[in-house]
């Protein structure tokens, strides 16, 4: 027979564990004791943010960076994990037009359980619903569903000696997190950053940057305005930064200048030293032709054309999809296929019934039906 202890430590139905073992005992005995109500039933009209079976925050302040981006921070709810890497990234759900919006977001805060707050950039993109609703619509205090810190893409402890950051755009967000933790902790010691944006009015975070830059000898902060000046030439490495090869690098920006990057390291064979973070999914040339998409579990349909992913597509209908990285690498969206057929966008690739497939970066390729 089960003992008490084993009653209040196993995990609720329901409830996601934190690290903190004695938090997630308590959650579970109160979950038992108000079943089959929930204890979020109660909670919710006591604080919001307290939840038992989901992870939320709550925006604090929404500060500008450039005029299409903005700083969202947030303070996170019960049972959230600062003990997160920097760089790493979170989903953050937002409800909009009556259904649940859904995106992965670097985190810029460093890790930090004394703020107990963290924080998201978001670059404001012409096809991009909810960075856009992020930057200009969010008010402070709307209440966000959270989803755990995750990604490899992350500073490791203790950091290198010497370090190489390249980034353009909006690829900035998982480096200053890198980079605020470095500082936080008086480690920013042998580091080179080169940043690209089209001007300086839109070079984020770019005050901070040379903050940095005058307080720490061997920080170099390199800012290339590319519409005055062009693009960074990768050549140019050898003369400005002579060592870069003895230096562990993270990327993070365009498609074009990851493929670039990747390029070069691999011809110089330190492709080890270089880590990277896609935004974007590198698509092949061929896209499939669409089709109607089924969810089975949720009994709902919807006609899509072969550039939309089945995550979006589910979405959109209000499904609730499992998602990660958005980019393929962390394998979280991953599930069968039942019947029909669909497309991997990166590859081309077509997949059929019976296989377990990504749908960030699938597509259908005729009607297929998936298991959620």
């Amino acid at each position: 027979m089960m003992g008490i202890k084993d009653w209040l430590e196993a995990p609720a139905a329901g409830v996601s564990a934190p690290r903190r073992p004695r938090l997630n005992m308590v959650r579970g005995a109160v979950t038992r004791l108000t079943t089959p109500l929930l204890p979020d039933d109660y909670l919710h009209l006591a604080n919001p943010l307290w939840s038992a079976r989901e992870l939320r925050g709550r925006i604090v302040a929404v500060k500008k960076e450039t005029e299409t981006s903005a700083t969202i921070v947030i303070q996170p709810g019960w049972g959230f994990d600062f003990g997160y890497l920097p760089g790493q990234y979170i989903g953050i759900g937002l409800h909009v037009g009556g259904r649940w919006h859904w995106r992965s977001y670097s985190l810029t805060s460093p890790p930090d359980w004394k703020d107990k707050q963290i924080s998201i950039a978001v670059k404001a993109m012409p096809e991009g619903f909810l960075s856009s609703h992020l930057v200009e619509g969010v008010h402070e205090g709307t209440i966000v569903r959270l989803a755990a810190p995750k990604g490899n893409f992350a500073l490791p402890d203790p950091p290198p000696e010497k370090m190489l950051f390249v980034t353009a755009g909006s690829g900035i967000t998982p480096i200053i997190g890198m980079l605020r933790s470095l500082d936080r902790r008086g480690e920013l010691a042998d580091v080179v950053h080169v940043h690209s944006a089209p001007t300086a009015d839109e070079v984020m975070f770019g005050d901070e940057l040379a903050a940095l830059d005058a307080k720490y000898p061997n920080f170099v902060s390199h800012i290339q305005l590319t519409r005055s000046d062009g693009k960074f030439d990768l050549a140019t490495l050898d003369s400005d930064y002579p060592d870069w090869r003895t230096r562990q690098t993270w990327a993070c920006g365009p498609v074009a200048m990851l493929d670039d990057i990747e390029r070069v390291w691999k011809a110089e064979h330190v492709a080890d030293n270089l880590h990277t973070e896609r935004f974007e999914i590198a698509r092949a040339g061929a896209v499939g032709e669409g089709g109607t998409v089924t969810f089975a579990a949720s009994d709902r349909t919807a006609a899509v054309d072969g550039a939309t992913t089945l995550l979006d597509a589910g979405e959109r209908l209000g499904v609730k999809m499992p998602f990660g990285c958005r980019m393929g690498i962390c394998q979280t969206c991953v599930v069968p296929l039942i019947s029909g057929h669909v497309r991997d966008l990166r590859s081309g690739k077509e997949h059929s019934q019976g296989e377990r497939i990504q749908t960030c970066i699938s597509a259908a390729a005729g009607d297929c039906t998936l298991e959620l």
